[in-house]
Parts: structure tokens; sequence; C-alpha cells
């Protein structure tokens, strides 16, 4: 079978199976975002006909009090005549809608306010756009094309979804946990090579065996 007609779950054992196990961090970046068949770059995940939901799309008021907050944050900041409003993630754009709704009645923010929204799924930014049009937003692919204005970051939700990499301490140190096949199926073991003591953060090099150290490389940048 194409590789672009192959379900995900079959690319992934045929991954595992040419280079062996993965880190978690890519078994997740390939689930959650895999162009064609990750989890967030399809169909919109929000709602009754999705899997969960987010405070803005229960309440007004958690939107609302972001707006005030970032009103009160750029009156704070001495009320630049340009800045970056930047959202991780926005979903349907609610949060970011209520919160301008609000933010719109202090004079001169929103003709300073450069709205940027960092979003994959393309059925969200449709919403996005139908709900923050007038605004102009852009949207952001990488992190890094936000501009260099000074900068406001909204994120809901976001940090949490994102990859990580997994640790555990064995008596001989420390240990990757991957994934990998077990009698043909997905299982999580450890990579056979010991990390040194000197490649991890200072503080968890005196951690105890069977102790799990846990990092997002992503969400550090």
């Amino acid at each position: 079978m194409a590789t672009e007609q192959m379900p995900l779950a079959d690319l992934i054992d045929r991954q595992i199976r040419e280079a062996g196990p993965m880190s978690i961090a890519t078994y997740m970046g390939l689930a959650l975002t895999h162009p064609r068949a990750g989890y967030y770059s399809g169909a919109d995940p929000l709602g009754a006909k999705g899997d969960f939901v987010t405070a803005p799309e229960i309440s007004q008021m958690f939107g609302e009090l972001i707006g005030f907050f970032l009103v009160n944050l750029w009156q704070q900041s001495g009320e630049p005549k340009s800045f970056t409003l930047l959202e991780l993630g926005p979903g349907r754009g609610t949060l970011m809608q209520d919160a301008l709704r609000v933010a719109a009645r202090a004079e001169g923010f929103l003709d300073a306010c450069h709205l940027q929204l960092f979003e994959t799924n393309p059925a969200l930014r449709a919403q996005q756009a139908e709900r923050l049009g007038k605004y102009n937003p852009y949207w952001a692919s990488e992190i890094d094309a936000v501009a260099d204005d000074p900068l406001f970051v909204v994120a809901n939700e976001f940090f949490d979804a994102l990859p990580i990499r997994q640790f555990i301490k064995a008596s001989d140190g420390w240990h990757e946990r991957q994934v990998g096949l077990r009698d043909g199926k997905r299982a999580f073991g450890l990579s056979p090579t010991p990390i040194a003591d000197a490649a991890m953060p200072e503080a968890v090099r005196n951690a105890e065996p069977g102790e799990v150290y846990e990092v997002s490389l992503a969400g550090l940048g």
C-alpha cells in the first residue's frame, strides 16, 4: 500500500520496523499532527460532535476576563502603538472573539493590535476566519514566523497537548522511554543504552531508581 493511503497506525508500525523504537515525542507528534491522519489535522475535535470542550465554549466570561487582562497589560506596557497579539491553538476562535469584544472598549487598543493565530487545522482555521475576520488576523504555521513587535501571548489548553520525551532512572542510569513493537503490537520499552548523568538536567541527576523525568522540548521553544 502506498504511504499516502496507509492508515496511520500501519505507518507508525512500519517506521518502527524500519528505524527501530521511537521516542514518545515522535509517536505523539505523528498521532496528533500527521498532515493527513493526525488527530488535530482533520475535523473539528471540539463540542458535542467532538471529544472535548474548553472553557471558552462554555461561557463568554472566560474570554472577556482575558480581554480585560490584555488591556491592562497593554496599558502597563505604555500603550505601544503597535504590538502583536498571538494566540496559540485558538480552537474555533471563541476565546479571542470574546476577548477582543471587551478590549475594543479601550481607545487605541485595536488600532495597535496585530492579531496572529498559530493553528494547523484547516477546519478550525476556517471557523477562526469567520469569527475573527474583521480583525484581519494572520495565521502563522511556525512560531518563528511571529513578528518582532511587543508580543502578548494567549494559550489555553495548548502546552498540555504538546509531545513530550520521558526518561526513567534505572539502576544503571537514565533510559528514555520509547514506543516499539512486541509480538507485533506497539508497546513501551526503554532505550538499551543508559544516558550519562551529565547529559541530564542538574536538578534530576541525583534521582532515585524508578523516578521519571518528563520534558516537552516543543514547549521550551
